[in-house]
């Protein structure tokens, strides 16, 4: 694992949390897949939207109220899977999700989100830094449920 200054880390999530890219939901477009996702542990209560295509990640949103870390994190999750195919998508995810369980990982492949390398070692930030991840993982599976059941 790289060792980067926790200045830096904290600066990429301030700026994910104060200017999100991904911030807002699309209204009335069947061709997004929405999963609403809420902590019952913290403020966090976010709606994940993805708009996936012919196998492919064409667009992330999200919206709804989060602490700086559940921000931060999907607004970076957004970022990152927007234009991947759910294979990419999937070792992206899995990857950050064994950053964040402290396990091996490839950090080449989750760019900004190495920004939550350490929310692992705090236990009640975990919900925070994965909500939007599980958000997406579930929109994730139900595309590849409805792809197999012919949908």
């Amino acid at each position: 694992m790289a060792n980067i200054d926790g200045t830096i880390l904290r600066d990429i999530i301030m700026d994910h949390y104060q200017y999100p890219r991904n911030k807002t939901l699309v209204e009335n477009d069947d061709s997004y897949k929405s999963k609403h996702m809420a902590s019952d542990s913290c403020i966090d209560d976010i709606t994940v939207q993805a708009k996936v295509k012919d196998g492919k990640i064409e667009d992330v949103r999200f919206d709804g109220v989060a602490c700086a870390i559940s921000t931060a994190s999907t607004d970076i999750m957004g970022e990152l899977l927007k234009g991947k195919t759910i294979l990419e998508a999937q070792e992206i995810i899995d990857n950050y999700m064994a950053m964040v369980d402290e396990e091996a990982y490839d950090e080449e492949l989750l760019d900004e989100a190495i920004a939550f390398q350490n929310v692992g070692k705090q236990a009640n930030r975990i919900k925070c830094a994965t909500i939007g991840w599980n958000g997406i993982q579930e929109i994730l599976n139900d595309t590849k449920k409805g792809e197999e059941d012919g949908q």
